[in-house]
C-alpha cells in the first residue's frame, strides 16, 4: 500500500462505530482514511507523511450541527452583539458604545438579549429611546423569535396603536394600545421589511466569521435552518454559492429551504428550481424547513393543553400552528414524493403530533423513500408520540443545551406549562429508549453553538458550571449516546454517509480534543477543547 499523507499516532481513535473499539492510529490519504487500528498503521508513513502525534489525546469524527444559523449569527458578531451576558446594565453600555462608534449606521441591528433579563421578557422602547432616540434600532432576541425597537423604528415602519397584529405573531402593548417596542414571532417583519438588507458581501463575511467559529468547535458540517426572507432576515442561500464558488467554503453545508406559511403549495415548483440552482461544491439546498409553531416563552408554541397565567389558572391559549395541520399533510406528502427532506420546527407537543402525522401521510401515500425527515427543538413531547419517532423513521433533532434548570425555563416557560406538559420537557432519554434515532444542532446563535457544551447537558442536564438539580434527571443520556447524535446522527440528517465514523473509505472529517471524553468526569464535559479541525484531510482550525 503507498504511504499516507497524514497518520495520526498514539491517541485514544473514537471511532463511533459500535464494532470497533480501541484504535490508537489513523491514516488519511487525499480526503479520505486509509486505515484506523493500533501500531500497524504506522507501515503506512512514508519520506513525505505528516505524522500527528496525538499523545493520548482523543480523534473523533468531526461534529456536524444539525440546526444552525450560521449565517445570521455571523452578521450578529459584526453587529451590536449582546450575547453572552444577561446584565441589561450591559445591554445599555453595549448598545450606546455600538451607535458611538457607527455613526454612520442608519440602523443599529443586531441581537442576542436574553428574555430573563427583563419583567415578563418584555424590554421596553423607551430603555432603547434613552440610548438611541434618533435612529431606528432592531435587536432580535437570543432565540430570534422577537425583536426589541425604539420608537424611530416603529415610526419608520408605520406600526403604531392601529397596526393590527399579524396572524402569525403579535405586537406587545402598552395600557392605551400603542406598541410597547417588543414584537414577537411575524411582527417582526412590520419593522424588519424596513430595515436595510445586507449587502451579498455582508453576507459572505457573516458566513466565514461564522465558518472560524463553528471550526474552531469542532465542527466540519451543518444544516442551515433557514435558506429564504423571514422576520426581516434576508436570503442567505447567495452567500453560501458565492463562497462555494471562491473556494472559501471548507465546511459541507446542507440548507434547509424556506416553506412560506403565507403561501400553499403553488411554491414547490420554485423550491425544486431553487434546489436545482443552489449546488456547488461542498454546499446543497434539498430540505424545506415548515415552522409549525413558535416557542412556550411568548405562548405561541403549539400545545395540547392550554397555557397557565401567572396564577396558575388555564388560559383559552394553547399556541399557534403555523400550518394548517390537514395542508400539512399534503405539504410534507407533495416534498416526499419529490425527495425533498423536511426539517420541521415543532417545539409543542400539539406542532411535533401535526409535524408525525404529516410524515405518516407521507409514508402511507408514497412508501418509504428514505428522506430522513427530522423534527427540531422538541421542548414538549406527548408520551403518545415518542414511540412513533422510530416508527416512521423521523429524526429527533436535539437542542440539548436548551434542556437544564435556567431562568428563561423556570421563570418564563415551566410555570405558565402546567405540571402536565411541563414534566414532558425535551424528553431526550424516552426517546433514545423508544428506538428513535437522534441527531443534535445548536439553533446558534439561539444558544452557544459549542458542542462539547451541548454533550455536556445532555449527560448531565446541568448547565456547564451550574450548580441547580439535574432537570428531569431520567432524560440524561449516555455519553456515547450524545457523542453520536452529534457526529453519526447528525451525519445522517446532512445525507453525508461518508462522514460521521472513522472507517477506511470515509471522509477525513475529524477533530481532534485535548482529552478523552470517557475520561472525564460527567460534570467536567465542558471543560474539553478542541485542539483540531479537519476538513477532507485539510485543517481548518488549530488551537
Amino acid at each position: 500500500m503507498n504511504p499516507a499523507d497524514t497518520v495520526f499516532t498514539s491517541g485514544s481513535v473514537i471511532t463511533m462505530d459500535p464494532s470497533d473499539a480501541g484504535a490508537t492510529d489513523l491514516a488519511v490519504t487525499g480526503e479520505r482514511i486509509t486505515a484506523v487500528g493500533g501500531e500497524e498503521v504506522r507501515e503506512l508513513i512514508g519520506p513525505g507523511t505528516e505524522v500527528v502525534d496525538l499523545a493520548g489525546r482523543a480523534l473523533l469524527p468531526g461534529f456536524q450541527d444539525a440546526h444552525v444559523h450560521s449565517v445570521f449569527g455571523g452578521l450578529e458578531l459584526g453587529a451590536c452583539d449582546l450575547t453572552g451576558t444577561t446584565d441589561p446594565a450591559e445591554y445599555r453600555r453595549r448598545i450606546a458604545s455600538y451607535a458611538a462608534a457607527h455613526p454612520e449606521r442608519s440602523w443599529i441591528t443586531g441581537g442576542g438579549w436574553s428574555m430573563e433579563s427583563f419583567p415578563g421578557g418584555l424590554p421596553t422602547r423607551q430603555m432603547l429611546d434613552a440610548l438611541v432616540p434618533d435612529r431606528p434600532v432592531l435587536l432580535a432576541n437570543r432565540d430570534h423569535h422577537g425583536a426589541w425597537v425604539n420608537t424611530r423604528a416603529l415610526e419608520l415602519a408605520g406600526v403604531t396603536a392601529a397596526t393590527p397584529d399579524p396572524a402569525d405573531g403579535r405586537i406587545e402593548r402598552e395600557a392605551d394600545g400603542t406598541p410597547s417596542g417588543m414584537l414577537q414571532e411575524g411582527a417582526v417583519e412590520l419593522v424588519g421589511r424596513a430595515a436595510p438588507r445586507p449587502t451579498e458581501e455582508d453576507l459572505v463575511n457573516g458566513l466565514l466569521r461564522a465558518q472560524r467559529l463553528l471550526h474552531s468547535y469542532g465542527i466540519t458540517a451543518w444544516q442551515d435552518a433557514l435558506l429564504g426572507e423571514y422576520g426581516g432576515h434576508p436570503d442567505v442561500s447567495s452567500a453560501y454559492l458565492a463562497a462555494a464558488e471562491r473556494g472559501l467554503l471548507t465546511a459541507r453545508v446542507v440548507g434547509s429551504l424556506w416553506w412560506d406559511r403565507e403561501a400553499g403549495a403553488e411554491q414547490i415548483p420554485q423550491l425544486v428550481e431553487r434546489r436545482k440552482a443552489l449546488r456547488s461544491g461542498r454546499f446543497r439546498a434539498d430540505t424545506v424547513k415548515i415552522m409549525q409553531d413558535g416557542i412556550a416563552e411568548n405562548g405561541t408554541a403549539a400545545m395540547t393543553a392550554p397555557y397557565k397565567d401567572g396564577c396558575g389558572c388555564a388560559t383559552a391559549n394553547s399556541g399557534l400552528s403555523f400550518v394548517d395541520p390537514e395542508a400539512l399533510r399534503g405539504y410534507v406528502t407533495a416534498l416526499d414524493a419529490l425527495d425533498f427532506q423536511v426539517h420541521f420546527h415543532a417545539l409543542g407537543d400539539r406542532a411535533v403530533r401535526e409535524a408525525l402525522d404529516a410524515v405518516e401521510a407521507a409514508r402511507h401515500a408514497n412508501g418509504p423513500r428514505g428522506n430522513r425527515h427530522h423534527l427540531a427543538h422538541l421542548q414538549v413531547v406527548h408520551p403518545d408520540d415518542v414511540p412513533r419517532f422510530a416508527r416512521l423513521e423521523a429524526v429527533a433533532n436535539l437542542q440539548p443545551l436548551w434542556a437544564a434548570h435556567e431562568p428563561q425555563l423556570d421563570e418564563l416557560t415551566s410555570p405558565f406549562l402546567g405540571e402536565g406538559l411541563a414534566a414532558r420537557q425535551y424528553p431526550f432519554g424516552d426517546l433514545h429508549r423508544a428506538g428513535a434515532r437522534l441527531a443534535a444542532g445548536s439553533d446558534w446563535p439561539v444558544s452557544s453553538a459549542d458542542p462539547l457544551e451541548g454533550v455536556h447537558v445532555a449527560v448531565n442536564r446541568i448547565v456547564p458550571g451550574g450548580d441547580l438539580p439535574s432537570f428531569l434527571p431520567r432524560q440524561r443520556l449516555d455519553l456515547t449516546t450524545a457523542l453520536a447524535a452529534y457526529t453519526s446522527g447528525s451525519a445522517y440528517v446532512n445525507g453525508l454517509d461518508d462522514t460521521g465514523v472513522l472507517r477506511p473509505g470515509h471522509l477525513a472529517d475529524l477533530v481532534v480534543l485535548d482529552r478523552d471524553p470517557h475520561s472525564v468526569p460527567p460534570s467536567e464535559l465542558a471543560s474539553l477543547r478542541v485542539e483540531a479541525t479537519y476538513v477532507g484531510g485539510q485543517r481548518v482550525f488549530g488551537a
